[in-house]
């Protein structure tokens, strides 16, 4: 069997469609879809069912991805390395949300730096985009909120963040101990919010798993960082949804104060993800150990 049709036939599997896998190949479209035919032919069966939007992988196409990728990608690291372990630097493409990548994933992966590894960061706030980026290969090791379906990545979980509702102390003054003894979620929606998209993603998760409803309250301040909404709520511009990790120092400091201490607070899982069978790789082994064990710390 060609490794160049197996090469197209995991692309197109991981990308989704013939026009993606044809970009992230440098191929025409016509090209990538005669290889696949060929394929076809050769095995006897459809490896694909062609839908409006893309392509859907048959049974046997998701068996054949499942056996043959990791050893392609095996392949790929031999060709982009050399076979001398030693040599050269290796690269490791990571990705993740940019506040946790940046916090805690990179400075995790400083030993492994001094060792000779070279890391390349991308931040990216949807999970959907982080997983769909590795699934394609623009990544080896991703950070995602979300366990990903189907064989072709696995996934460990890393870690559990905590989160707290905050606001600068003028705002929890305010605040009767009353309210906050009774979890009043409707005062709290009086106060202005600070969020980082216009869906309230954190105090929607907050609300739910506190109060068992949803905010009725709209975002003041938007920011798509969530260090800016910390800076943001400790310079008074309105109550917040933070990780612990993430806004410790300020309540330490003074700058915020939790409003609130349920005895169950919301959480949110982080996992490490890769493309099955590349945890064969030693570089992508490695990093995976180093998170895995710097987590034990978070």
């Amino acid at each position: 069997m060609d490794l160049a049709l197996l090469r197209t036939f995991v692309t197109v599997h991981r990308a989704g469609s013939f026009t993606r896998a044809a970009a992230l190949l440098g191929l025409s479209q016509p090209a990538v879809t005669s290889q696949i035919r060929t394929l076809e032919r050769q095995l006897g069966r459809p490896l694909f069912l062609r839908r409006a939007r893309g392509v859907t992988p048959t049974t046997i196409g998701d068996e054949l991805a499942h056996r043959a990728a990791p050893h392609l990608d095996a392949l790929v690291e031999i060709a982009e390395t050399g076979l001398d372990e030693g040599s050269g630097v290796r690269t490791l493409h990571v990705a993740g949300p940019p506040e946790f990548t940046a916090l805690r994933a990179l400075p995790a992966l400083t030993p492994l730096v001094g060792q000779g590894l070279a890391v390349r960061a991308s931040f990216l706030g949807d999970t959907e985009e982080i997983l769909d980026g590795l699934a394609a290969g623009h990544h080896d090791l991703a950070i995602a909120t979300a366990r990903p379906r189907g064989g072709l990545l696995v996934s460990t979980p890393l870690c559990d963040e905590e989160h707290v509702l905050v606001a600068a102390p003028r705002w929890a003054a305010r605040l009767s101990p009353k309210v906050l003894l009774n979890k009043d979620a409707v005062l709290l929606e009086q106060l202005p919010v600070v969020e980082v998209h216009e869906s309230l993603p954190f105090v929607s998760r907050y609300w739910a798993s506190v109060f068992e409803t949803e905010p009725a309250a709209a975002a003041t301040v938007i920011a798509p960082d969530l260090r800016a909404v910390r800076d943001s709520a400790a310079s008074g511009a309105g109550l917040a949804v933070l990780p612990r990790y993430l806004c410790e120092e300020a309540l330490r400091q003074g700058r915020l104060v939790a409003l609130l201490d349920p005895p169950v607070p919301p959480l949110r899982t982080y996992f490490l993800v890769v493309r099955t069978g590349t945890l064969a790789l030693s570089p992508l082994a490695r990093a995976h150990e180093e998170l895995l064990r710097a987590a034990g710390n978070w």
